[in-house]
């Protein structure tokens, strides 16, 4: 992370678009601009109600920078002092130096060669992360609405200026603070700023002077979320001058940790206690035996490095890159690298109807009386409130779509209608004014309950209508209608005294794929819930028929009913939410978390975006609204559970094959290293010279960082997998000794039959030792038998069999000689093969052991507590540019670089 320093003060601005030539946009701070009057703080700012200019704008933001507060950036020469931060390789490359000066020239050569090419592989794998990093943040653009020259259009969320003017809509980010110029029932949710789970209603008129910036009513600030009405508002700051930037910026780039992190970070920790004490004791040991200072200290060092798990953030980092790629080509995009683990560690799924669990292709099915007879009037009337554009009637959703496409008889001449009243989730009904040969009527339309509650009287026979059509699997909208002669004009108190005219019918057949991929889901432990804005009894039979057992089903209004302590108990055994809003989403998905439960929520219309916000992981699709996009972590090419399935099936692919590179490292790599400082306890010489303890590490390390591209068990797909450091201390306990047994056999056969001195006991136990240390990947990496029943990779295979025949080849290659080996005698080769096969034998038995004993499952995870830390995180990876960003502009000050 690096600060970036103040930029010059920015000379007198030019003029908005509607602004007074030669104003200046001088420095505004919020809590002031909360207390002016919207108009003056237009006229600070040099700005006006149609914007900037083009130009204007583009002179702002090459003086301040743009509005982001992260830069992503893959950086070779930070990524290579993350390598050579280790303090023990920093320590050993200095002893490398002190031992050339000490006349021990060829050995000290060796060492450096092979050190630079352990922190090179490293190096490579880490950089190729980054890069992939890099790669998948120029794919992402975040947008807004931006008033220039007085015209709105969509742009980046990092171009945006002081004096813009934006428009802000339900379930959007605020990209900057905003000095609010309209609100219509605007409503925010602060709770990333001050930790008030409530939102805040907003309006334009000002505040007083000095009230705290938690109050200003007046302004939306950067970072919160829309999560009712709208409005128009100037940005009065960007990136790291606005409050949330601060707070951002402050924090860094480094993001809380998430249970695999932790993980990584306990394990790596449990190591280096381990490898401190062994090699105090090491060190010590030769002292008292009065070996030479600096072969004792090389030899401790190169034993700590050996037992450091120097390439795990390598593998991880390449795990993840080779993941996020992987998903990509299953139509899977992922904003952010650690979003990876997030999918893999899905285990309820919330997901809405539409295109999702059916085909997305609402067809118009008909239109009937209130007693079921076929209708054509309701068809009329109900396309007759469609409002109309320059070609015609313009559908605002895929019934009115539908409805227009199917154009039913006696509806095409259906004229614009005088007014319109748009739909809302509250109402749940739109209303217009239509002109009919009976003259001019308030025609209102939408959820048969709610059409039919301002109904002075329902005919006969009604209800049992709607019931048979919803219980048929049809999406029904109720039509009613009274006169209203001479009215230019609607409010919402004007839809009442309705008269019932009947109801349009519409298809949205379930998806064949669906059934198969829920199944799929099931397998993956992941439990399913659906939540749609559709009536309930048509969710159930489309849930019924797709095979997903419904528990229990709630409606808007239970959930409205009910405290937080009554609908968490309510949500965990139902199914089925329907006729839910999007503020009553957002709070389904937040209680469910309390649970523990790693909760991913898909959706993909303006309604969805609180609650993408309030998952775990929000998940959305290519054609979804910009507002959903912009509120996922996740973007599915594709709507369909399979494809989401996929993302989680990679997730816990690249977890297990973590674990693996865990368990080696606590398993054979653990006990050669003890044999090592054992052995040189008693031997007269080095049991194995430092250089030669470091070039087994780097051939060990080579070979494993293949391990994120191998195949991965069925059964360790199936649920979430989680850390369990006890089970790792039960593997280096029960294989750190069983490696050790297999290398004291050697030392014995070494010495006892072959007579070996210090270069042929060399030879012989850097042959045997990175055998067995490979070579054992092929037993642990699955529970099942290795080979006959569980393949592993290709590439695997590859890199660990030329590991473990390079040790048996280099004491005959030319550099022999120069590495302290010599040729192994043909008898020993045999049995070198022969303790092998023992040796993964042994392993394989002992491996069935633990794993009987630790039983089938993980155990389950602590319930999450992601709090307003990770909050400010997820909201600030929206600003952030990097080489492929629109704007490349340098940052605002302040602002945080990668």
């Amino acid at each position: 992370m690096r600060v970036l320093p103040r930029p010059r003060r920015a000379p007198p601005a030019g003029r908005g678009a509607t602004g007074m030539p030669g104003v200046p946009a001088t420095e505004l701070g919020i809590e002031e601009a909360a207390a002016t009057p919207a108009a003056d703080v237009l006229d600070r700012l040099g700005s006006g109600p149609g914007g900037l200019t083009e130009e204007e704008a583009e002179r702002r933001r090459d003086r301040e920078g743009a509005n982001a507060v992260r830069r992503h950036r893959a950086r070779p020469w930070t990524v290579l002092a993350r390598q050579l931060r280790s303090p023990v390789l920093v320590l050993l490359g200095l002893t490398a130096i002190a031992s050339v000066w000490l006349g021990e020239g060829t050995d000290a050569a060796v060492i450096g060669v092979i050190l630079v090419a352990s922190v090179g592989l490293g190096f490579t794998n880490e950089y190729r992360a980054e890069r992939a990093t890099e790669l998948l943040h120029s794919r992402i653009a975040h947008r807004v609405v931006v008033v220039r020259d007085g015209q709105p259009s969509a742009r980046d969320v990092t171009t945006l200026t002081r004096g813009d003017v934006i428009t802000l809509s339900l379930g959007e980010l605020v990209p900057a603070d905003v000095r609010l110029l309209s609100s219509t029932g605007l409503e925010c949710d602060e709770s990333v700023l001050t930790g008030e789970s409530l939102p805040v209603a907003k309006q334009a008129s000002p505040v007083g002077a000095g009230t705290p910036v938690a109050d200003l009513c007046s302004c939306a600030l950067m970072g919160t979320v829309v999560s009712a009405g709208s409005g128009t508002g100037v940005v009065v700051a960007t990136g790291p001058r606005a409050q949330f930037g601060r707070i951002a910026a402050g924090l860094g780039d480094r993001h809380p940790e998430t249970q695999f992190q932790a993980g990584l970070r306990r394990f790596s920790m449990l190591l280096l206690e381990v490898a401190v004490v062994l090699t105090g004791l090491i060190f010590v040991a030769n002292v008292l035996l009065a070996r030479p200072l600096i072969d004792a200290l090389l030899f401790s060092l190169a034993i700590a490095v050996g037992i450091t798990p120097q390439l795990l953030p390598a593998v991880v980092s390449a795990s993840l890159a080779t993941g996020s790629r992987h998903l990509a080509t299953k139509s899977v995009l992922i904003k952010r690298l650690v979003c990876i683990e997030d999918l893999g560690d899905i285990d309820l799924l919330v997901t809405d109807k539409t295109g999702t669990l059916t085909e997305g292709r609402v067809t118009f099915s008909g239109a009937i009386d209130a007693g079921g007879a076929p209708d054509d009037d309701v068809a009329a009337l109900a396309l007759g409130t469609i409002g109309h554009g320059p070609q015609g009637p313009l559908p605002t959703n895929p019934l009115d779509a539908a409805l227009v496409e199917a154009r039913p008889p006696g509806t095409v001449g259906a004229a614009a209608p005088a007014a319109v009243l748009p739909f809302d989730h509250d109402r749940q009904m739109s209303s217009a004014l239509v002109d009919t040969p009976r003259g001019r009527l308030l025609v209102v339309k939408g959820a048969p309950e709610a059409v039919m509650a301002r109904c002075t009287a329902a005919p006969a026979g009604a209800q049992t209508t709607v019931q048979d059509r919803f219980a048929a699997g049809a999406r029904i909208v109720a039509v009613a209608s009274r006169p209203a002669p001479g009215r230019t004009d609607l409010t919402v108190e004007d839809e009442r005294d309705l008269a019932l005219d009947g109801f349009v019918t519409f298809l949205d057949r379930p998806k064949p794929a669906a059934r198969e991929s829920l199944r799929r889901l099931a397998a993956l432990g992941i439990s399913v819930k659906v939540a749609t804005g559709d009536n309930p009894v048509v969710a159930a039979k489309v849930c019924a028929e797709l095979g997903l057992p419904v528990t229990g089903c709630l409606t808007g209004a239970d959930v409205a009913a009910m405290d937080d302590e009554a609908l968490l108990d309510a949500a965990v055994r139902a199914t089925v939410f329907a006729r839910v809003g999007p503020d009553q989403k957002a709070r389904i998905i937040a209680l469910l978390r309390r649970r523990g439960r790693t909760v991913g929520f898909l959706g993909d219309g303006v309604n969805d975006a609180l609650a993408l916000h309030a998952a775990d992981i929000g998940i959305s699709v290519d054609t979804a609204t910009d507002v959903a996009k912009d509120a996922a972590d996740a973007v599915l090419l594709e709507k369909d559970l399979d494809v989401l399935a996929d993302g989680v099936v990679e997730g816990r692919r690249i977890f297990a094959n973590t674990m693996k590179y865990v368990f080696m490292g606590t398993s054979s790599n653990f006990g050669n290293m003890f044999s090592a400082a054992a052995a040189s306890a008693v031997l007269p010489f080095l049991p194995m010279l430092p250089s030669q303890i470091l070039l087994n590490n780097l051939l060990y390390d080579a070979s494993q960082l293949t391990i994120p591209t191998d195949r991965v068990d069925d059964e360790q797909l199936r649920a979430p997998s989680h850390w369990d450091i006890g089970r790792i201390r039960r593997f280096m306990l029960v294989f750190g000794p069983l490696s050790s047994l297999f290398d004291f056999v050697t030392f014995a056969l070494m010495l006892g039959v072959f007579r070996a001195g210090p270069e042929l006991f060399h030879s012989g136990w850097f042959a045997e030792s990175l055998a067995t240390q490979t070579l054992v990947i092929f037993v642990i990496r699955t529970r099942r038998s290795p080979f006959t029943r569980s393949r592993p990779g290709g590439a695997l295979t590859v890199a660990v069999l030329a590991a473990a025949l390079t040790g048996v080849l280099l004491p005959y290659s030319p550099l022999a000689a120069l590495l302290g080996f010599t040729p192994l005698p043909s008898d020993f080769l045999l049995a070198l093969v022969g303790l092998v096969l023992v040796y993964l034998v042994l392993a394989e038995v002992a491996k069935r052991r633990l794993f009987a004993q630790a039983g089938p499952s993980t155990p389950a995870p602590a319930p999450r507590r992601r709090g307003r830390e990770h909050r400010i995180h997820r909201h600030a990876a929206r600003f952030s540019v990097g080489p492929g960003n629109p704007d490349r502009r340098p940052l605002a000050r302040g602002g945080v670089r990668r």
